[in-house]
Order: C-alpha cells, then sequence, then structure tokens
C-alpha cells in the first residue's frame, strides 16, 4: 500500500457514499408521494398505475444498491485484494508473447466480471420485470442472448485489444493519440455498421407497411430535410413489454426504428410527435456534439493514461506488482470511474438541456398536444416514476422528469 492505495480508498468511500445516499433520497421521495398523483397527470394516470411506477422504482434501486455492493467487492477483490495480479501470473506462466498473455488475462478477468454481473441480470429480468409485467423474455431466449453477446465480444473486442496493445509497444510515447485515433475510427464503423448487421442479430426489423402513418412520416422527413435507409418495426416485445424509439447509423445506414410496443400503444398523431422529437437531436446536430464531447473526453482520458503508465505508483497502489501495458488499461477502466463520479451531473445536465431543444424542435414540426400525450402514455407504460428526487434525477436522469418536462411543453400548445 502506498499513498495512492489511500487516495484510491478515500475516492472509493466517497463516490459509493453519494451513491447509495441518492438512491434513499429517491426511494424516500418516491414512496412520500405514493399515494397521490401529481395535479398534472390527474386525468391520465390513474392512481393504480401511478403507484405501480413508484414500486417498480424502488425495488429497481434497491436491486441497484446491492449490484454496487457487489460491484466493490469484486474492484476490491480485483486491486488490493491481488486477484489482477493472480490472473496476470497465472497466464505469464505460459509461453506466450506479452501482447497474447495481456489479452488472456484481460479476457479471462472480463470473463468473471459478467458471471460477477449475471445473478442481478436474471433477478431484474425474471424477478423485477416478471412481477411488473414487463418481461416477455424466456430463460432459452436469455441464454441466447448472453452467449451471442459474448461471442460478437471476442470477435470484435479481441482484435480491436489486441491492436491497441500492439500500438503501447510499438509506437512509444505517442501510443495514446494513436490509440485515441484507432478508437474513434472504431465507433464510427460500429455506428455504421450496428443497424445493418449487429443489430438484426438479435432482432427482426420489418419496414413500415404502406399507409396513412408511413406517408405521415415521410411527409415529416422531407419537411426536416431527412434522409434515412427506412422506417422499421422491432420485434422488442419477444423481451420486454417497454416501448421506445429511436435513431441509429450513420450516413447511408441511418434508420427510423420504432418498438413494436410502441406502435401499439400510440397513435398516428403520437407517433409523428415522437418521431418529431428524435428528428430534433439530430437537426440540432445533438449527436455530433455528444460525440465531439467524447472524443474530448476519451482523448484526455487517454493522455492521463500515457502518464499513469510511468508510474510505478500507480500500479503497486492497486495491488499489481508487476507493471505492463495490459494491467494498466485494466487498472484504468476498473478505477477511473471511482474519480469521475462527481462529473455525471455535468453530462446529465446537457442530455436533459438536448431533449428540451429535441421537444421544442417537435413542437413545431408536429402537434405539442399529441407529444405531450405520447409522452404520458410512454411513462404510463413503461412505469417511469412521475416524482423522481430532485437531485437523484439531476445525477442520473438523461431526460427531464415528466412533470418538467410536460411543463415545458404546455406553452407551445
Amino acid at each position: 500500500m502506498n499513498t495512492f492505495t489511500y487516495i484510491f480508498l478515500i475516492a472509493l468511500v466517497l463516490s459509493y457514499s453519494v451513491q447509495f445516499w441518492l438512491s434513499k433520497r429517491q426511494a424516500s421521495y418516491v414512496l412520500k408521494h405514493r399515494d397521490q398523483v401529481p395535479e398534472a397527470f390527474t386525468e391520465s394516470i390513474t392512481l393504480e398505475a401511478h403507484q405501480k411506477a413508484a414500486d417498480y422504482t424502488v425495488e429497481k434501486g434497491k436491486l441497484g444498491d446491492i449490484d454496487s455492493v457487489v460491484g466493490i467487492i469484486f474492484l476490491l477483490l480485483l486491486t488490493l485484494g491481488g486477484g489482477i495480479s493472480l490472473v496476470f501470473n497465472f497466464w505469464a506462466g505460459f509461453e506466450f508473447s506479452p501482447i497474447v498473455a495481456g489479452i488472456a488475462s484481460l479476457a479471462s478477468i472480463f470473463f468473471l466480471m459478467s458471471l460477477f454481473e449475471l445473478p442481478t441480470t436474471l433477478y431484474q429480468t425474471f424477478v423485477i420485470e416478471e412481477k411488473y409485467g414487463f418481461n416477455k423474455s424466456t430463460m432459452n431466449q436469455f441464454i441466447k442472448d448472453q452467449l451471442m453477446q459474448l461471442a460478437l465480444v471476442a470477435m470484435i473486442g479481441l482484435p480491436l485489444l489486441a491492436l491497441i496493445l500492439w500500438v503501447m509497444q510499438a509506437i512509444g510515447d505517442t501510443w495514446w493519440i494513436w490509440t485515441w485515433a484507432i478508437l474513434m475510427s472504431f465507433s464510427l464503423l460500429m455506428s455504421w455498421l450496428y443497424p445493418t448487421v449487429i443489430a438484426p442479430l438479435f432482432n427482426d426489423f420489418t419496414p413500415l407497411e404502406e399507409g396513412s402513418l408511413k406517408e405521415r412520416i415521410n411527409q415529416l422527413l422531407d419537411r426536416c430535410g431527412f434522409s434515412s435507409n427506412g422506417i422499421f418495426i422491432m420485434d422488442g416485445s419477444k423481451r420486454s413489454g417497454h416501448g421506445n424509439a429511436y435513431f441509429t447509423g450513420m450516413g447511408s445506414n441511418k434508420r427510423i426504428v420504432f418498438f413494436d410496443t410502441l406502435a401499439e400503444s400510440l397513435d398516428d398523431d403520437e407517433m409523428e410527435a415522437v418521431l418529431a422529437h428524435e428528428l430534433g437531436h439530430f437537426k440540432r446536430k445533438h449527436v455530433i456534439k455528444m460525440l465531439v464531447a467524447s472524443s474530448i473526453m476519451s482523448l484526455i482520458s487517454l493522455g492521463v493514461l500515457g502518464w499513469l503508465i510511468t508510474q510505478e505508483w500507480f500500479f503497486t497502489g492497486l495491488g499489481v506488482n508487476t507493471a505492463s501495458n495490459a494491467a494498466a488499461l485494466l487498472l484504468f477502466m476498473l478505477v477511473s470511474p471511482v474519480f469521475t463520479t462527481f462529473m455525471t451531473p455535468i453530462s446529465a445536465y446537457f442530455q436533459r438541456k438536448f431533449e428540451f431543444e429535441a421537444d421544442d424542435f417537435a413542437a413545431e414540426h408536429a402537434q405539442a398536444s399529441k407529444l405531450i400525450s405520447g409522452l404520458v402514455k410512454l411513462y404510463k407504460e413503461n412505469a417511469s416514476t412521475l416524482t423522481p428526487d430532485p437531485l437523484f434525477s439531476a445525477f442520473h436522469y438523461s431526460h427531464p422528469p415528466a412533470a418538467i418536462r410536460i411543463a415545458h411543453l404546455e406553452p407551445k400548445l
């Protein structure tokens, strides 16, 4: 143990203390308002639906707290408990090159991490989601999804990891700049490939049928100057009862996707308004802004890692006695979230700001009243609480709370 060990432990305690405190505030606030529907929703949300959303929110929060405790234990076992050193020493005993040994070590630890997360994922899916009527997945489907995700990570992630480790070994002190360029290029490539190559491995995407809805959507796209590679209905209902809509892809591979559950619950006017909101993100350049911000943060993070990798105390302070490029990457990925907890509200603030701007755009190109009614249906059918704790939502909500969002739209009616 050295000075950095104590800094890490203090940051860990502060970070998770704040998270547990916020979670407790959220549960208390939601339960306090459980027995009364907010005035703005009394005509659209029943007390039963409001209470269901409150109970669902609290149960998910409790599971999240348990998951955090498990995460803390696993993090300490890997670092100060010597887990990383144990795994790296095991693979170092074989006659592998440093890159192959590093890949094997990282793959082993990532696999262990996925096993640690599996119980809470199972409980979330087959207990909480089942209890509230959202789970549509079977155990066979769940296992198939997990195995397919694992296979994709191996097929895509391991070659990328090998390339990064090679760059770190071969390039010299500027490796972090080249690594940043590789990661940004990879991110753009995946964004372009996702709609047509990766997503169809998990879901079926059916082109929207000809009819009044498709005609209205095409007219909306023309008015907004947006071109896409098609409008699709995704069979989200084979796993979940939650509804959503989103844009995906880049360039000629852009797609508009509606969950089938959403298409069944909203009328044509509401679908048009929800799509106009999503178009607002595109027209207000939110995707580009988030990409630029992410690129800058990635570059800064890799620059910090480029310095830390030369500091012996970084390794020894986190329980790793033999420094290596692979160990540095792993330690940075594991530990950096502990030190960036208090940056979360900044990111959440800008995301909520973007949501308001997208709502404003939707109100200009569709009916604000239909966006409001569509949003209310989404809150109801997804069991999203209408009364989140203000401080918790400031930290964790990427979308404004329901009451604030609708109050923002009402002057535009």
